[in-house]
C-alpha cells in the first residue's frame, strides 16, 4: 500500500466516522499554566519606575509604570501599590561613584546608553529602604527601551487579479517596500522588597512597522507592541489560562 492510498483511506474513515455518529459539537477548554516566578510570600506589589530611552514622544517610564499597574489590579492576586513614579534616573545619578559623569535621560538612545544607569537594580540597600517605606512589598522595576525602527525589503501581499473572462483570483506578489516604525524592549526587574535583592529578570522584544507613507502615533504603536508584551510578563506573577477547544462526537 502506498503512502498517498493510505492517506486516502485514512481520510475516508474519518468522514465515515463523522458521518455515522449523530452529532458532534466543541467544548471550551482551559489550560492552566503556572508562574514562573513564587511571589506567595507576599501581598502586595510595588510597581516603582523604569529607567528608560529611545523617542521623547513617549514617557515610558510613565506609561509603563500605569498600564502594569492596571493589569497587575485585575489578573494578579496582589494588591497594588498606588504612589508616586520614582525618579530612577535621578537616583542613579545620585548613586553614581564621584568619578562618574552624570548622563541625561535624553542621551539615552540605545541599550549601550543604559549601561551606566543599571548599577542602580544591585544596590541592595536602597531597594530595602524603598521596601520598608511600603511594609515589604514585591517590587517592579527595570527598563523601557522603545526606539524607531526601520527597514527595508521585499514584502508579500496579496493581489487581485482578472483573467480574459473576468474572473477573479488573488495572487500572492512581492514588492519592495521601505517600512518605519518602533522597536520595544522591556526588561522588568522583581526585587524582594523585605531583602532588596533581585530575585528574578527577564527581556521581551517586541517590533511593529508600517509603510513608510503610513503615519501612526509613536504612543498607539507603544500600546500595540506592550499588548504583545503584556501576557509574558504576567505569567511570571500569576496564573495563566490558554483558552482552546475540544471535539466531541456523539
Amino acid at each position: 500500500m502506498t503512502a498517498r492510498l493510505a492517506v486516502k483511506l485514512s481520510s475516508l474513515v474519518a468522514v465515515l466516522l463523522v458521518a455515522g455518529c449523530s452529532s458532534y459539537y466543541e467544548i471550551p477548554i482551559e489550560t492552566p499554566i503556572k508562574p514562573k516566578l513564587d511571589v506567595s510570600a507576599f501581598q502586595r506589589v510595588l510597581i516603582a519606575g523604569f529607567i528608560t530611552g529611545g523617542t521623547d514622544d513617549v514617557d515610558g517610564n510613565l506609561e509603563t509604570t500605569r498600564l502594569l499597574r492596571s493589569q497587575l489590579r485585575t489578573k494578579s492576586d496582589l494588591r497594588v501599590i498606588d504612589a508616586d513614579v520614582l525618579p530612577l534616573m535621578e537616583v542613579a545619578n545620585e548613586n553614581k561613584s564621584a568619578d562618574a559623569p552624570a548622563t541625561e535621560q535624553a542621551a539615552i538612545k540605545d541599550d549601550k546608553d543604559l549601561e551606566p544607569f543599571e548599577h542602580l537594580f544591585a544596590d541592595v540597600d536602597y531597594w530595602k529602604k524603598i521596601g520598608e517605606e511600603y511594609q515589604s512589598p514585591l517590587i517592579v522595576t527595570g527598563t523601557v527601551m522603545f526606539t524607531p525602527a526601520s527597514r527595508a525589503g521585499f514584502v508579500q501581499r496579496e493581489q487581485e487579479v482578472y483573467d480574459s473572462f473576468g474572473r477573479r483570483r488573488v495572487v500572492p506578489v512581492r514588492t519592495y517596500q521601505e517600512r518605519k516604525g518602533f522597536r520595544l524592549r522591556l526588561k522588568p526587574i522583581f526585587i524582594d522588597g523585605r531583602t532588596g535583592t533581585t530575585m528574578h529578570s527577564e527581556s521581551f522584544t517586541e517590533e511593529v512597522l508600517y509603510p513608510s507613507n503610513q503615519a501612526t502615533p509613536a504612543l498607539s504603536s507603544y500600546f500595540e507592541l506592550m499588548d504583545r508584551v503584556l501576557p509574558s510578563f504576567l505569567s511570571t506573577l500569576s496564573s495563566q489560562k490558554i483558552k482552546g477547544t475540544r471535539v466531541l462526537l456523539q
